[in-house]
């Protein structure tokens, strides 16, 4: 690919491409975290039995958001922590 006329470097433009795409990519996870992480701590809340079942799905999300490098693993781990807590003190 030449260079343009705006003198932009090619490898600068690829560059803001990927990082569109990475951050359109991780907004996506970061959104699922926080939604299940959510609807988990109102289970609790509500105290309604799917306290566990949205446990799990929480936990899984974080456990993807980490894999992918989204969040810190140390982070994830604390985010599962605090809402193991909360999900054992209602029961």
């Amino acid at each position: 690919m030449a260079k343009l006329k705006t003198g932009r470097h090619t490898s600068a433009i690829k560059a803001q491409r990927q990082a569109e795409r990475r951050t359109s990519r991780n907004k996506g996870l970061i959104k699922a975290v926080r939604l299940s992480t959510k609807t988990a701590q109102a289970s609790v809340k509500n105290k309604d039995g799917k306290a566990d079942e949205n446990f799990k799905k929480a936990s899984s999300s974080i456990d993807k958001a980490a894999k992918k490098g989204v969040i810190h693993w140390k982070t994830a781990a604390r985010k599962k922590s605090r809402l193991a807590k909360k999900v054992n003190a209602a029961k």
